[in-house]
């Protein structure tokens, strides 16, 4: 059996979890010639949609059969069976605990039935605080064990490793259909997410990455006394072995002051916030069911400064929306010159199926939609660029993730760079450097908004 993952982090946990899943169930994972290709889908974006169907095809051209699992999956379910042929099985988050039954069935012939989809939101209680109990009889991926007991599987040796606090969300955004297949907002349980991560760092990862729908609306379905994120931190950062605890999603109407300062100010936190701004237009906000405006968000951004003038802090926006006007474009453009963002990734509108938005009056074309994802992207591409420009001077530690073969030089990520979206450090003269290492390190210089940077000494 192989496994193939595509979209987030998330994903990647929830194919981790998987393998272990299928490991104890007596499946061997093989990188070649698998009878059976279990693909982990992802159904955000129409683009990450067609990725996922033209994986599907090209694992079945290899003549094995295949298995479709994930938020596609989950989503579409005997819709995508039916239109996909090629696939041997399309099965849902509530299959996965007799996943390795069901491949077995797959290998020999026997017909699985199609997962048949339902609002996730309605298979928990509305109110938070009722449903650590009510999720034990629902398949939420990422949880379904206690703390003595790690049910996941390494697939791959980095150095970083995502790890899942929470699962689904409660938020009505307007063009977000994530709720609808991922579920109500669940947290896990803290003493569960402390033993993953030991088991972890046990397993050579020296960074954590804090993975959820919504990060900041961690243990609102907890009791009191097991505390929110700002008490989780701390713990997860003593656990030794660990040397970076990275937090990924906040959502920028629910990031108290206390869990900036607690990003902030405790030891071996990155002083990283990923902020999911979307726009700040107060406008095209509203109309996305969303909260704020450019100068309350400037006014978070002077918060997180305050405590951490380095930190790096990150944001998607999605223009073109439904309604938004050229005032509303000048409105992000304000936002995004005054806040000087490390990273930013801009996005145009499209319709997402079973989202209010879909039905949304005021419609943009495709070609006014794609020019301004091309001002905003210019802009941001000028702005980010001078923000990397800024650190040329400053210390950093980086985080060795790739020794070069043929060169003497490493590729890293310093603190205010997360894996894959935020640009890297390119280390000089870097031998005898190891994959893993944390290197204190002097910018020397700037491309775009990946750092240039030499070893100080020790």
């Amino acid at each position: 059996m192989s496994l193939l993952t595509l979209g987030c982090a998330r994903n990647e946990v929830d194919s981790e979890e998987l393998a272990g899943r299928l490991g104890e169930g007596g499946w061997e994972l093989v990188d070649e010639g698998a009878d059976v290709v279990v693909v982990n889908t992802c159904g955000f974006v129409e683009q990450a949609k067609k990725d996922s169907v033209d994986t599907l095809l090209a694992a079945s051209d290899t003549g094995a059969k295949v298995v479709a699992v994930g938020c596609m999956a989950e989503r579409y379910g005997k819709e995508l069976a039916d239109s996909l042929p090629e696939a041997a099985a399309v099965l849902g988050f509530d299959q996965y605990n007799d996943l390795a039954e069901r491949l077995q069935d797959v290998l020999h012939g026997k017909p699985v039935e199609s997962h048949v989809p339902v609002d996730r939101r309605t298979l928990l209680p509305i109110t938070p605080v009722k449903r650590q109990e009510a999720k034990d009889g629902v398949q939420v991926p990422g949880h379904g064990w206690g703390p003595t007991k790690v049910q996941r599987k390494r697939l791959d040796d980095a150095p970083v490793a995502p790890l899942k606090i929470a699962s689904g969300c409660d938020r009505r955004c307007s063009f977000c259909a994530i709720p609808s297949f991922r579920g109500a907002f669940v947290s896990r349980l803290p003493d569960e997410i402390v033993s993953e991560a030991m088991w972890l760092a046990e397993n050579g990862v020296k960074e954590l990455f804090l993975v959820s729908e919504n990060s900041t609306s961690y243990g609102k379905d907890l009791p009191r006394e097991q505390g929110a994120l700002e008490q989780l931190l701390p713990r997860l950062a003593s656990i030794p072995g660990v040397e970076r605890v990275r937090v990924s999603y906040l959502q920028p109407a629910e990031t108290k002051p206390s869990l900036v300062a607690a990003i902030a100010k405790t030891d071996k936190v990155a002083n990283y916030f990923d902020m999911s701004f979307q726009h700040s237009s107060e406008n095209v906000l509203r109309r996305m069911r969303r909260f704020g405006d450019t100068d309350s968000f400037l006014k978070l951004v002077w918060q997180i400064r305050e405590h951490a003038p380095e930190a790096g802090i990150r944001s998607n926006f999605i223009v073109g929306f439904p309604g938004e006007t050229e005032a509303d474009l000048q409105e992000l453009e304000r936002f995004l010159t005054e806040a000087r963002l490390d990273a930013v990734g801009i996005f145009g509108y499209s319709d997402e199926d079973g989202t209010e938005a879909e039905g949304l009056e005021g419609k943009l074309d495709a070609d006014t939609i794609a020019e301004r994802v091309q001002r905003i992207g210019n802009l941001v591409e000028e702005l980010t660029s001078q923000r990397a420009e800024d650190r040329v001077g400053t210390e950093v530690v980086v985080l060795i993730e790739h020794e070069e073969d043929d060169e003497s030089d490493c590729v890293g990520r310093a603190e205010h760079q997360a894996p894959e979206v935020d640009g890297e450090c390119i280390v000089l003269e870097a031998e005898g450097l190891r994959r893993g290492d944390f290197v204190r390190c002097r910018v020397v210089d700037s491309e775009g908004v990946d750092l240039i940077v030499e070893v100080l000494p020790t």
